[in-house]
């Protein structure tokens, strides 16, 4: 019994200690503490979301080419607004009544609970007659953050643009972004936005019954800081990205530049080209349509999207991976009358050379050698496994990148078209063989490639034999990481004792009498390339020209491509030249042809506008390039091949050139 007895006082006991507990944390949240109290009150404690600056991002040199600047937005919370005096708001934001009633009802209709922006990215001084008159103004506050600027105005395609996130952007971020919040939409600006985008911060903010700040709840005990995003170092130089978005105004096609002991890309240029800049801020919505307007399509990622034949370019892989099949030596020649039969077929080579061997035939471009060349591999094995030697080649020539993508640091890279012999099984049957497809022997027909594809051959020829991912951010961070995919070898099967000749004949090319890039010799500098002359069904042939400098321990890779050029020498090559010595002596000298920068950068190569409605030419605006009286002069520029006199444009309509 008394066991039982103290065993009732016991459990008695426990209950009086719990509620004496429970009196006392009541008796302190209700009358110590007012932490409870505020967090009823809406009105009394907010939370401000404080926004991280994005991550620099700077050139190879450390030279700031993506920044941030300071704006401010007013932002609304509906449900919590009193009748307010809307003349005052607006006279404050230099806007009109009307547009303040206007955007009431869409903050509003977006919704009644959550802070939602009423006016983006007001002026200082907007922002400063705010802060003296927003007592007045209960459930509106202001918000800073920052916004993108670039401050050499190029690079558009290339950085791409930063975008308030949509409802998809936020469901599929499991959590981590808001509305308001801003994501990379496009370019290096997508590519890194894990990186770029740093962490949100919080501030419990304590607002008394004006609608006044009045600071920190708790002095900052539950706040968490905004954290900055991390800096980007480029791969890029500036001064050769700036030197070749002049060179390529009022022209369409792309400029790659890679430096090829890294596959670091160091020039990146899509024409036309658009200022990034105009992509920041309230008035995106008016640049993307400006954008989408353009005729000339500048919204297309060029260096990994524009889908070009070789061309001629091509030349030089195919006697690679000829020479490691066996199916030619360094000392092997061909007759050239000036054409080869392909069956009943003839490709024409536009001079008669006679009997040619391959380092003159890379130097003159002679499409009846490389005829002769493909002939060769597809048969080597017997006339009847010509598919099956075909698949062999299209393995070989794949290691060099055509038909995939690389894998470059930027969204949306295209593979180019590469067929393979299945393809042709399908369209032509069992009966098919290297007469049918010998349009690739001259990089022209169904193979196609982007220009980047074509700077990374140049890198591997460069390394004799191997090529690193071409990228365009080298460093992460302050412990500048850099991905581990970028730092592979990637070899390309064939040996580096076959790449000497083939550089030869590109030396020839550039260096030689007869070489058909020899308008485009840098002094000092010894420059190996090959051009390209690419049919165009559409109109004049683009032009086309691949190389790297200097020849022994090469610093840089480039392709160039412009369309509507004409030959690969007229255009491609001599704009490739300055950008090499640009690069590797930071100056350039005058030329002894009266090649200069100036010249090239203002002659226009853009295809006029057919208005098919009206059937006569249409006046069009390429981003502020194009004069509404330039259309004559672009019809003119399509049908002659400038040349320089006295340092000064000029055409001439009968001209003996080499041919490319």
């Amino acid at each position: 019994m008394d066991q039982l007895f103290n065993r009732k006082y016991i459990i008695q006991g426990l209950f009086i200690v719990i509620a004496l507990i429970l009196l006392g944390k009541l008796f302190y949240i209700q009358i110590v503490s007012d932490k409870a109290f505020v967090s009823a009150e809406s009105n009394v404690l907010r939370k401000i979301y404080k926004y991280p600056a994005r991550g620099a991002i700077l050139d190879r040199n450390m030279k700031v080419i993506v920044q941030n600047e300071p704006v401010y937005d007013l932002m609304v919370i509906p449900n919590e607004v009193k009748p307010f005096d809307t003349l005052v708001l607006a006279n404050a934001l230099g806007i009109t009544v009307q547009d303040v009633r206007k955007k009431f009802r869409k903050a509003k209709a977006q919704s009644n609970y959550q802070s939602t922006f009423f006016e983006r990215q007001i002026s200082v001084e907007s922002y400063a007659r705010l802060q003296e008159i927003m007592y007045r103004f209960p459930g509106f506050r202001t918000q800073d953050r920052t916004v993108r600027h670039y401050p050499d105005s190029v690079g558009g395609q290339l950085f791409g643009w930063v975008k308030e996130v949509s409802q998809d952007d936020i469901e599929k971020s499991e959590g981590y972004y808001k509305p308001g919040d801003f994501i990379g939409k496009s370019g290096l600006e997508r590519a890194y936005e894990d990186f770029l985008r740093g962490e949100r911060g919080v501030i419990n903010t304590l607002y008394d019954v004006h609608n006044v700040a009045q600071g920190s709840y708790a002095e900052g005990k539950y706040d968490i800081n905004a954290i900055s995003g991390d800096r980007l170092i480029s791969s890029l130089d500036i001064r050769i990205q700036k030197l070749g978005e002049e060179l390529m105004q009022n022209k369409v096609g792309a400029i790659v530049a890679i430096e090829p002991s890294t596959g670091e890309i160091l020039a990146f240029v899509s024409s036309p080209g658009f200022n990034p800049n105009k992509f920041v801020g309230k008035n995106w919505g008016n640049g993307y349509m400006d954008l989408m307007r353009n005729p000339y399509r500048p919204q297309i990622v060029r260096p990994i999207q524009g889908y070009y034949s070789p061309g001629s370019s091509f030349k030089p892989v195919d006697a690679l991976v000829a020479l490691q099949a066996g199916a030619i030596d360094p000392s092997t020649t061909f007759f050239c009358p000036g054409y080869y039969m392909a069956g009943n077929h003839r490709v024409k080579c536009e001079h008669t050379d006679g009997t040619i061997n391959m380092q003159r035939g890379i130097a003159r471009s002679c499409n009846t050698y490389f005829c002769h060349v493909f002939q060769n591999i597809i048969t080597k094995n017997g006339m009847k496994n010509q598919r099956e030697t075909y698949a062999k080649w299209h393995e070989s020539i794949s290691k060099w990148g055509f038909g995939t993508v690389l894998g470059i640091d930027m969204p949306f890279e295209k593979p180019g078209k590469f067929y393979t012999n299945e393809y042709y099984d399908k369209l032509y049957g069992k009966r098919w063989g290297y007469t049918t497809v010998i349009s690739q022997a001259i990089g022209q027909g169904e193979i196609t490639s982007t220009p980047l594809q074509m700077a990374n051959v140049m890198a591997a020829i460069a390394n004799r034999g191997y090529y690193l991912k071409p990228h365009l951010v080298k460093g992460i961070g302050d412990k500048n990481v850099v991905k581990k995919e970028y730092i592979v070898k990637n070899y390309v099967g064939v040996d580096e004792k076959y790449f000497e000749p083939v550089i030869q004949g590109m030396f020839e090319a550039v260096n030689a009498p007869y070489g058909t890039a020899k308008e485009s010799q840098i002094q000092g500098i010894t420059m190996c390339g090959k051009t390209g002359t690419v049919q165009n069904p559409h109109g004049k042939n683009h032009s086309v020209f691949i190389g790297f400098a200097p020849r022994d321990n090469p610093k840089i890779a480039i392709a160039v491509i412009v369309e509507n050029g004409g030959f690969g020498g007229s255009y491609a090559a001599p704009i490739s030249s300055f950008i090499v010595e640009k690069y590797l002596t930071d100056s350039i000298k005058p030329r002894s042809n009266g090649y200069t920068v100036s010249g090239f950068a203002n002659t226009n190569l853009l295809p006029a506008i057919i208005d098919k409605s009206k059937g006569k030419l249409g006046k069009i605006d390429s981003l502020k390039l194009l004069r509404a009286d330039s259309i004559k002069r672009v019809s003119d520029s399509l049908k002659n091949r400038p040349f320089i006199l006295n340092n000064t444009f000029t055409t001439q309509n009968k001209l003996n050139y080499p041919a490319l």
